[in-house]
């Protein structure tokens, strides 16, 4: 079984959505952590991840721990934005063909979630007039 999460980071790094969409399986589900109920399929959970891509696509973003075994990993990260230290962990599931079957993320603290959240509903507004 292949082990997604280094062409994760070339997803993140390079902001390469055909490779993304490449590792999602059919049936993802993604959890944010601004949206109450799990957002289920490739196409949703493509367009929540580009969005995130989108926001949190700053200089301060890094990924500062990982933790990865047979097919969970927890990678966690950190940035600023609008002068909030943000932490989040990104918690990532895949099946034995290597997909993506579940992506959950974690932020803290209470004001990161909000200027997040904005920042996301407004991205995820663009995209829909687009």
């Amino acid at each position: 079984m292949e082990n997604p999460i280094n062409k994760w980071h070339e997803v993140v790094d390079k902001q390469d959505h055909n490779l993304l969409k490449s590792i999602l399986a059919e049936n993802v589900t993604f959890y944010s952590p601004v949206v109450f109920t799990p957002q289920k399929g490739r196409d949703l959970t493509l367009l929540y991840l580009m969005a995130a891509a989108q926001v949190f696509n700053n200089k301060s973003f890094s990924y500062t721990k990982e933790i990865i075994n047979e097919n969970h990993a927890a990678l966690e990260f950190r940035l600023s934005i609008d002068g909030i230290e943000i932490n989040g962990i990104d918690l990532i599931t895949w099946n034995e063909e290597g997909m993506i079957i579940e992506f959950k993320v974690f932020i803290r603290p209470l004001q990161g979630v909000s200027v997040i959240h904005k920042m996301m509903q407004q991205m995820l507004e663009n995209f829909s007039k687009k």
